[in-house]
């Protein structure tokens, strides 16, 4: 059984950066896909990062330039750093691993506001 637990959403001010880490526990495999997306209120959850074995990543073209997924896979964790950051980038954030089925994190909460 996989498990993902996200960390480090918060409150910033626009402009700003935050670190979004996923820890996954159970049977990870390095060619396992993970990647990020994003809920905002009243909108679809939407792909914002993907990376995949190999270093292959993938990006929402909203955040290009701006946001940039990393996988340690010694430590089964993905980050996503997220600079520059827009109050249209305000949603819960959820980490997915893909192997056969898509496994969930809980989400983390991202509020940027003056």
């Amino acid at each position: 059984q996989v498990q993902l637990v996200e960390s480090g959403g918060g409150l910033v001010q626009p402009g700003g950066s935050l670190r979004l880490s996923c820890a996954a526990s159970g049977s990870i495999g390095r060619s396992m896909p993970m990647g990020w997306y994003r809920q905002a209120p009243g909108k679809e959850r939407e792909l914002v990062a993907t990376i995949a074995w190999g270093e292959i990543t993938k990006y929402a073209d909203s955040v290009k330039g701006r946001f940039t997924i990393s996988r340690d896979y010694a430590k089964n964790t993905v980050y996503l750093q997220m600079n520059s950051l827009k109050a249209e980038d305000t949603a819960v954030y959820y980490c997915k691993l893909s192997h056969y089925v898509d496994y969930w994190g809980q989400g983390t909460q991202v509020t940027v506001s003056s």
